[in-house]
């Protein structure tokens, strides 16, 4: 980023399988308390996934306005509140703010699966009449930052990343070079809703889901048990702000550097990117492997993606050097979603000084050489995170996260 611009995260809105509400999900985070469990919200009887990471008691119309929920897809419902969580948090009013000086760009990777399950099935059974209107935008992957960006006024230069899980790092990246180009605020992050029917029949093509039926042990990431992973819904939004803007040690913390690369497709004999992808991101933020407190790792829960992980970050940090956790466990991979939480919990962990365990991994697989923090948080001072992300396809990114405090000053600033 450019001397002058520190992009801080102000506000945070998290909505998950761990808990409605950023202190909820942060307490069930410390407990070790799983939000996975059979899904309930369609009977997955016929399927060979039978368990995921469900947000527990969100019902949208006790969260928002009754006219936007027939208008839009669940996983739009999920971002909308906490996008307006995060504000809260933030202390800003939008109202307050020129709406060509705020912008919002999330990551979406399903879209609107369930909503668009519904008009087909009214297609199918009942012909195209039907249909609804709000069939043509309520699916379509930009649908969550549209509706973000008209319920708050914001007209600022708007996206959204389709990258799977990587997306939400992007996103979060993106905005921080909105603020560098003169944006005042994005409201980022990211939500994902596919459970569904037609939205679990999708996921299972990619070949990484587990099937394993004990919920303690159907995602066990670099667990010599490891079976593929959970899906599960929900994600967080986040408020980014210049530090300029801001009294002195404002934010949960700073984003401090990013990284984004590309996997080599499959046997190719050119390496996974994600040790270079991580190391370019350290050099973005001026830091040393050494400088890292904690990694929150990817973690697919896939063997093969493990162990890639796991040497790429033994590559970079040394074997057993860094701490690392996959707090996830008790979420699910969450897709456009997951990055964005991952993020959240990184900030709360530098905010307490506690590292969250890894819940249910209790022996490593063979060749995964890293300190995969398990059994119990741990706690000590905390100022630098690493969260690292893949999405489908070969989508790899890494994001540097600083802790906010007194003194923190803006980069391409001398001290004497």
């Amino acid at each position: 980023m450019s001397p002058g611009h520190t992009a801080v995260v102000t506000g945070i809105g998290v909505v998950a399988p761990t808990g409605v509400g950023t202190e909820p999900h942060w307490q069930a985070v410390l407990d070790g308390k799983s939000g996975i469990g059979r899904i309930s919200r369609f009977d997955p009887s016929d399927y060979p996934v039978k368990l995921a990471g469900e947000v527990p008691g969100f019902l949208a119309h006790d969260m928002l306005p009754n006219r936007l929920v027939p208008q839009t897809d669940r996983w739009t419902h999920l971002a909308l509140w906490a996008a307006e969580v995060a504000l809260a948090d933030a202390g800003t009013d939008p109202g307050t703010l020129p709406e060509y000086g705020m912008a919002v760009v999330t990551a979406s990777s399903s879209g609107g699966t369930e909503f668009g399950q519904h008009e087909m099935a009214r297609l199918y059974r009942k012909g195209p009449s039907w249909v609804g209107a709000y069939q043509s935008i309520a699916w379509f992957y930009a649908a969550t930052t549209g509706q973000i960006s008209i319920r708050h006024g914001m007209r600022g230069p708007c996206g959204v990343f389709a990258n799977e899980q990587a997306g939400g790092l992007d996103a979060i990246a993106q905005a921080r070079r909105l603020l560098q180009d003169g944006t005042q605020l994005v409201v980022t992050g990211g939500t994902d809703a596919s459970l569904c029917p037609y939205g679990l029949t999708a996921q299972l093509s990619g070949g990484g889901l587990s099937t394993v039926a004990d919920a303690t042990r159907a995602y066990l990431p670099f667990d010599a048990d490891a079976a593929g992973y959970v899906p599960g819904e929900g994600g967080a939004i986040l408020v980014v702000q210049d530090a300029a803007a801001l009294s002195a040690g404002a934010g949960y913390g700073v984003i401090a550097g990013y990284a984004a690369g590309f996997d080599p497709p499959p046997g190719s004999a050119r390496p996974p990117v994600l040790r270079r992808t991580l190391e370019r991101a350290l050099a973005d933020a001026g830091t040393g492997p050494d400088g890292v407190d904690v990694v929150f790792a990817d973690g697919s829960g896939v063997p093969g993606q493990d162990l890639a992980e796991a040497q790429a970050i033994s590559a970079v940090f040394g074997p057993r050097t860094v701490p690392v956790t996959v707090p996830k466990t008790l979420t699910g991979r969450l897709y456009g979603g997951g990055a964005a939480l991952d993020v959240a919990t990184a900030l709360l962990a530098l905010r307490e000084g506690v590292i969250p365990h890894t819940v249910g991994v209790s022996r490593l697989a063979p060749g995964c050489d890293i300190d995969l923090v398990t059994e119990a948080p741990r706690h000590r001072p905390l100022r630098t995170a690493v969260v690292l992300a893949r999405g489908h396809g070969g989508f790899t990114s890494a994001l540097v996260l600083r802790k906010a405090g007194p003194g923190e000053r803006n980069e391409g600033e001398t001290t004497t």
